[in-house]
């Protein structure tokens, strides 16, 4: 399988200061990625490892001040094979719908895939519009508050937990599935799962 995980960076909220007029200061906020993306990205590694010679690309779009060489470490030493980001301060704080047609174009460089992963929201906005928009934007199918994600042949079998009650469906391939946070425990990285020097991201 060829799996995307899309994700969003945003400034660490445990860095986020709130000054003495009561607006919030981010003058030193490190970047990181958006918590429930993580566990979209776990859950895209996982998959992968259970579908031997699968591929996990991660794409995001920003600012220009996301092309930092320790967030790409972290990213890709999370099961992720390759990078695929586009930073530009021109994508800096876009809507919803902007970010969609940017990470669109983003995928469209991707190649072949079978399915996008990406958070059910994130960590600043959680507007919970970008995933179904970039579902419209690459025609795709998107099944929601996905809890469990098991490939089969062609159509995947994803367990979705909408309100108060559990869905088993399957859904034609490719696709768009936005997770919940309880789908995958996204894992602690360490320098023994530190990419290759010769690893580098697709900018």
């Amino acid at each position: 399988m060829n799996i995307v995980a899309a994700f969003k960076v945003v400034p660490d909220d445990q860095d986020i200061q709130v000054s003495a007029d009561g607006t919030l200061d981010y003058s030193k906020a490190k970047n990181t990625v958006s918590a429930y993306d993580l566990n979209a990205i776990e859950a895209a590694a996982q998959l992968a490892a259970a579908n031997e010679g699968s591929n996990v690309v991660a794409v995001t779009v920003g600012g220009a001040d996301i092309d930092d060489s320790k967030l790409k470490k972290n990213v890709l030493a999370r099961g992720v094979d390759e990078l695929y980001m586009t930073a530009d301060d021109a994508c800096k704080g876009l809507d919803a719908r902007a970010t969609a047609v940017a990470l669109a174009e983003l995928v469209s460089k991707v190649g072949d895939f079978d399915v996008v992963l990406c958070g059910d929201g994130s960590a600043d906005n959680y507007a919970q519009q970008v995933d179904v928009q970039l579902a419209a934007k690459l025609g795709l199918p998107v099944l929601t508050a996905a809890t469990k994600l098991t490939a089969k042949a062609g159509a995947p079998e994803v367990e979705r937990t909408p309100e108060d009650v559990v869905e088993v469906v399957e859904v034609p391939l490719p696709a768009l599935v936005p997770v919940a946070t309880d789908i995958a425990l996204p894992r602690l990285t360490g320098l023994q799962h530190t990419p290759p020097a010769d690893h580098k991201p697709q900018t």
